[in-house]
């Protein structure tokens, strides 16, 4: 395994416990300044904690050390403080195009043998009628919600 040594600047270090002594800050953020203040092997640290202390003290895994240690050589003290913003992007399906066609397909009578539309019967109208290429019960029912249509209003018998 990899010893990470954390060298932190002066200017960083008076960031970090500004961060621990006032304002309002996510947990985490606060447990990861912690952890680097500790951890810290610079010349302005006056005496640097050991792993063992700081998991005892802040009731915290080993694990969680090597990683903010890690994270802060490999990627700066910004990331090692509020971590990464999610990567994955995804492409919206329903347009609002495609939200009126489904809101005039739920609103009209459902197929034969069927007492009212359910999800799962809008979705397999819909990519029948070639509105989108696929997509699932759950995307039509976010869709319904959003527009606050309840397809159970209308009780039967």
């Amino acid at each position: 395994m990899i010893k990470y040594k954390v060298v932190l600047t002066e200017a960083e270090r008076e960031e970090l416990i500004s961060i621990t002594k006032k304002g309002k800050h996510r947990s985490q953020k606060l447990l990861n300044s912690l952890i680097l203040i500790n951890c810290d092997e610079g010349e302005f640290q006056d005496k640097r904690s050991k792993n063992e202390d700081i998991v005892k003290i802040l009731q915290i895994s080993m694990r969680k050390i090597d990683r903010v240690k890690k994270c802060f050589i490999e990627e700066g003290i910004e990331i090692a403080l509020n971590g990464t913003k999610g990567q994955r992007a995804y492409k919206k399906k329903a347009d609002g195009d495609f939200e009126a066609h489904l809101v005039a397909l739920s609103c009209s009578e459902p197929p034969e043998g069927f007492a009212r539309w359910s999800l799962r019967l809008l979705a397999d109208k819909v990519v029948e009628l070639k509105y989108v290429d696929k997509i699932s019960h759950e995307t039509i029912r976010h869709v319904l919600k959003k527009t606050k249509l309840s397809l159970g209003a209308k009780r039967v018998g």
